[in-house]
């Protein structure tokens, strides 16, 4: 079985793992219901660390990073379904049901959804197209399944219309903050401009009114000192931290690391 298998491409997906994974740069794009079908799935983000599993349900609010660690038990094989409600279907429900909000979200990032039946049938309901790869779900029906969903959620918790119908663009958060909490994440700038409600432009200008340097300058010197505090400090190895740190590889880390400090990262620094 591939894995990811895309039940309905960009949309709903279902996940099977025998062995633990980590993924250390998730961008949740768009709001995403997750159900723990076996295994234990874990996400934590800059401010919420939340873990489920077996029949246990999650909603993640969009545009947010995070680290996903995926854990099959014993005797247990990691086994989960993902579902995608964009934007564009949401904004229909929210003209069809005439839904309106009247203040900008501000709860948690990540929601445990409370057991409930009608929402474990409907993700029942999917789990025949796994088995039967061969018969694919349509796009219209793909689209009914995912609108669904939305109606079963708000059903179950009504509160939960101000993080799905919230189309408002990011509000300008505290960067200095924000940057502190997230540099270690390997995301291109422009991203950390839309998570912190900037044009790419405006997130430049601010950055180096707070900072004094560029952006990208900024996040290698941050993203060293912290490797040389972890191999100094907590006698980490190089190879154990630099994709925890955003470096895409040990070599670039090493190069890196050696030309900031004058010694390899393998070097014991005093």
């Amino acid at each position: 079985m591939t894995n990811p298998t895309e039940i309905l491409p960009g949309v709903i997906f279902f996940s099977y793992l025998s062995k633990m994974r980590k993924e250390k740069v998730a961008f949740m794009e768009d709001n995403t219901l997750i159900l723990q079908v076996s295994g234990r799935f874990t996400l934590e983000t800059a401010t919420q660390k939340i873990s489920m599993g077996r029949g246990e349900m999650l909603l993640v609010q969009k545009n947010q990073l995070g680290e996903i660690t995926k854990m099959p038990l014993e005797e247990e094989y990691y086994q989960t379904v993902v579902i995608r409600l964009k934007e564009d279907l949401l904004r229909k429900i929210a003209l069809e049901e005439q839904i309106e909000i009247e203040h900008k979200y501000r709860g948690p990032g990540s929601i445990l959804i409370p057991g409930d039946d009608f929402l474990h049938a409907f993700f029942q309901s999917i789990l025949p197209y796994v088995h039967h790869p061969e018969d694919k779900i349509t796009q219209a029906m793909g689209m009914l399944k995912v609108k669904e969903a939305v109606y079963l959620l708000l059903n179950i918790m009504p509160g939960l219309k101000e993080l799905l119908f919230d189309f408002s663009e990011p509000y300008k958060m505290d960067l200095e903050k924000f940057m502190v909490r997230n540099f270690h994440y390997n995301v291109p700038i422009e991203k950390f401009a839309q998570l912190t409600g900037r044009s790419l432009a405006g997130f430049k200008r601010d950055f180096q009114k707070i900072f004094d340097m560029p952006p990208r300058q900024w996040l290698l010197e941050k993203r060293l000192a912290e490797a040389r505090h972890l191999i100094e400090k907590k006698n980490k190895k190089p190879s154990a931290i630099y994709l925890d740190l955003g470096f895409e590889s040990l070599s670039h880390f090493s190069h890196s690391f050696k030309k900031k400090f004058g010694k390899a990262p393998t070097d014991r620094l005093n």
